[in-house]
């Protein structure tokens, strides 16, 4: 038996309901969470990522990437056609060495419009090559009387525009689909698989055996995808943003103030913190996605089980995994998903919402943050568990050096494909 729901359902859109089933429950987590000391809890291993279980061992064993800021560059794929009129100007943008806030900063300083007139779709690494959209709402097109060469930048900081048009309307947040990666692999050592042989002789050891077992490897997460983590961008330096949520859920909650019953407004302002309480909510999907990596339900469901049909919002029920729902997920037509914390969420249940219950549960830490999130009232949302990888392909420059190129759906993070094939990264 399945039940529908629309886009509305899954991450980034709106809210479905907790799994902890009833505000006693919940009662009872808070409660316990508040007994735990947490001292002793070691937070930059908790959000280190190469402590993440992957499904097959990674054939290299260690790494570098971002040596150089051409090493990882990252192209924005905006499927939108620009109408040619409108008072927003559409820059298409190369940077390197700079962040995507400062140079929205940079853009309204020179076209002399508040920072509120500057539009993105998403925020790119400041340590790469990118390219992005940025849009400036422009009264009566009056341009600026100088080119936009800004000087208030670093050694190694640049910009080069590509490409304007104007447009009708604002660039809004979240309106580009993917991300292309181009990413440069050097010092590359493999992974030595002499363990699995019956003895030396029989090693695949030599260095073009080892390609092949890499190139096997990608041809498989090519078909399969991996697990959706969050990268380590996520948490911060050494897990600083889980910490500062930590310092944010120790404080009392803020009451909103009582309005006038003739108050056209229509409620207090929520409490910000976006940064903390992503990290809060990121934190405990990966370690319900790395224990479904563990028991092998990452990529093949669960009864009670919430799945994602593939690129898009959309989500449904199921209590039973029957052979339509294996051979939809074996295509790639749908993944399981995993909760992103918070109040309500009806929708799981039986294996799967006792999972992700008992990954809470056994994990002070994770509690806490899970208390922490309830009591501020974030609406949980669904989060895929699986990633799939769009045109991936791959070229050895040299013996260790590898140059990988693929397409991740916004909101994933490309160093989820590095740790499905890389033990140690180093940068």
């Amino acid at each position: 038996m399945t039940s529908q729901a629309t886009s509305s359902d899954i991450e980034n859109s709106s809210a479905t309901q907790s799994i902890l089933g009833s505000d006693t429950d919940s009662d009872t987590n808070n409660q316990a969470a508040d007994s735990f000391d947490l001292t002793h809890i070691d937070i930059t291993a908790a959000t280190d990522p190469t402590n993440l279980p992957q499904p097959k061992p990674q054939p290299i064993q260690r790494a570098t990437y971002k040596a150089d800021a051409t090493d990882f560059v990252v192209n924005e794929i905006l499927p939108l056609e620009l109408t040619g009129d409108g008072e927003h100007l559409w820059l298409h943008i190369q940077k390197s060495g700079m962040n995507t806030a400062y140079l929205a900063k940079l853009l309204s300083e020179w076209a002399d419009i508040p920072l509120r007139d500057v539009g993105y779709s998403g925020l790119k690494d400041r340590h790469a090559v990118t390219t992005q959209w940025f849009s400036l709402r422009i009264p009566k097109k009056q341009l600026p009387p100088t080119e936009f060469v800004p000087i208030d930048i670093g050694e190694h900081e640049s910009v080069v525009i590509l490409a304007q048009h104007w447009h009708n309307k604002k660039l809004n947040r979240g309106t580009h689909r993917a991300n292309q990666f181009i990413i440069t692999l050097r010092d590359i050592e493999f992974t030595n698989d002499d363990e699995n042989t019956e003895s030396t002789e029989q090693s695949l050891s030599t260095q073009q055996t080892a390609k092949q077992r890499v190139e096997e490897h990608l041809a498989r997460i090519d078909e399969t995808g991996v697990p959706n983590y969050f990268g380590p961008q996520r948490f911060g330096r050494q897990g600083n943003n889980v910490r500062e949520a930590l310092a944010l859920f120790a404080r009392p909650t803020r009451e909103p103030k009582p309005q006038p019953k003739k108050s056209k407004r229509k409620s207090a302002p929520r409490e910000q913190n976006t940064m903390e309480l992503s990290a809060a909510r990121s934190l405990i999907f990966n370690e319900i996605l790395a224990a479904r990596v563990r028991n092998g339900s990452w990529d093949a469901g669960l009864a009670g089980e919430v799945f994602n049909l593939d690129g898009s919002g959309s989500i449904f029920t199921s209590e039973e995994i029957d052979d339509t729902l294996r051979a939809r997920m074996s295509s790639g037509d749908i993944h399981p998903t995993a909760v992103l914390w918070g109040t309500g969420n009806d929708k799981v249940s039986g294996s799967a919402a006792a999972l992700e219950k008992n990954v809470v549960k056994q994990n002070p830490l994770l509690m806490t943050l899970a208390a922490g999130l309830e009591q501020r009232d974030i609406k949980a949302q669904r989060r895929p568990l699986r990633l799939p990888i769009e045109q991936l392909s791959w070229e050895w420059s040299d013996e260790q050096i590898l140059v990988l190129s693929f397409t991740l759906t916004t909101g994933s993070f490309a160093t989820s494909v590095l740790a499905s094939l890389v033990q140690q990264m180093d940068s």
